[in-house]
C-alpha cells in the first residue's frame, strides 16, 4: 500500500477519533505529498525513495522548529511539533541506533578504501545514499568524523 493511501486512511481514522493533532500531522503529510506529486519534474506516482525524502524532510523540519521553540521559551509550541513528529516518525523506516551505524560506516569506510579524515567525502557519498531514512545526516556526518579521526 502506497504512504499516500496510508495517510488518507490514517486522515479518515484521525478525523473520526476527533485527534487534532494526528490530523495537521497527517494533513501536512498528505500536502507535501500532493505537492511532490505536482510538481514540473514528477511523473505523477512517487517512488518509495521520493516517498522516504518527504517524510525525512519533513521530520527534520519538525525538529529544526522544535529546537528553536525550546530556545525561545515557546514549549507549547514545541509540544506541537513533537506531536507531529511523532505521528511522522510512524512512518519512516526504524533509525539504526549508535551500534548499527557504526557498524554499517565501519563497512562502508572498509569498502570505499577510506582511511583518513580526508576521505570524508568518498565515504559520506556512500552513506547518505545508503543510509537515506535510517539516520540523520549529521549524525551519519560525526559518527564518520569520529571513525575516521
Amino acid at each position: 500500500m502506497s504512504l499516500k493511501t496510508n495517510i488518507e486512511s490514517g486522515i479518515k481514522d484521525a478525523m473520526r477519533a476527533k485527534d487534532q493533532d494526528r490530523l495537521r500531522a497527517l494533513r501536512a503529510i498528505k500536502s507535501l505529498i500532493l505537492l511532490e506529486e505536482t510538481s514540473g519534474n514528477s511523473t505523477g506516482e512517487l517512488t518509495t525513495d521520493a516517498e522516504m525524502k518527504i517524510l525525512t524532510k519533513a521530520a527534520k523540519q519538525r525538529k529544526d522548529s522544535m529546537e528553536v521553540f525550546v530556545a525561545q521559551g515557546r514549549n507549547d509550541l514545541a509540544e506541537k511539533e513533537q506531536a507531529e513528529l511523532t505521528v511522522i516518525e510512524e512512518f519512516l523506516p526504524k533509525q539504526l541506533t549508535e551500534e548499527e551505524l557504526k557498524a554499517k560506516l565501519s563497512e562502508i569506510i572498509a569498502r570505499v578504501g577510506a582511511s583518513a579524515p580526508s576521505d570524508m567525502g568518498k565515504v559520506m557519498g556512500v552513506a547518505t545514499k545508503e543510509l537515506a531514512g535510517l539516520a540523520d545526516g549529521k549524525v551519519i556526518s560525526a559518527t564518520v568524523k569520529a571513525l575516521l579521526g
